[in-house]
C-alpha cells in the first residue's frame, strides 16, 4: 500500500491511497470537509464524508501526469516503470502543478 497527501494551495485536503490490488481510493480529510470554506479538488471527487473507491487512478489525477517523450524521459531517469502511475504522480506533481494540487508522499 502507498499513500500520498493531497495538498490544495498547500493544505492537506486528503489522502489518496494505491492498495496492494493495485487499486485506489481516495478521501477527504475531516477538517477539510467541515470547513465550508473550502471547495472540492475536483468536480468528480464532491467535497463529501466519503472514500471513493476505483480501480484505476482516479483521472483527476491521471491527468496531471505527462505523456509521451515526456513521461518516457521521467520514468526513464527516476527508474519508474511506464504503468506505475501512482509512482510517477509522486514524482511529478510535488510542486509546479498547472493548478491548484500538489502532492505529497506519506512515508
Amino acid at each position: 500500500m502507498r499513500e500520498a497527501t493531497i495538498l490544495f494551495k498547500g493544505e492537506k485536503a486528503g489522502i489518496l491511497t494505491q492498495h496492494d490490488d493495485a487499486s485506489f481510493t481516495f478521501a477527504y480529510s475531516d477538517d477539510w470537509v467541515l470547513n465550508i470554506e473550502k471547495p472540492s479538488i475536483s468536480l468528480t471527487l464532491q467535497k463529501i464524508n466519503k472514500v471513493f473507491h476505483s480501480p484505476y487512478l482516479f483521472p483527476f489525477f491521471y491527468n496531471m501526469l505527462p505523456e509521451g517523450t515526456n513521461k518516457q524521459a521521467i520514468c526513464k531517469l527516476n527508474k519508474i516503470d511506464l504503468n506505475d502511475y501512482f509512482g510517477l504522480l509522486l514524482t511529478v506533481a510535488t510542486e509546479d502543478t498547472i493548478g491548484a494540487i500538489t502532492i505529497e508522499k506519506r512515508y
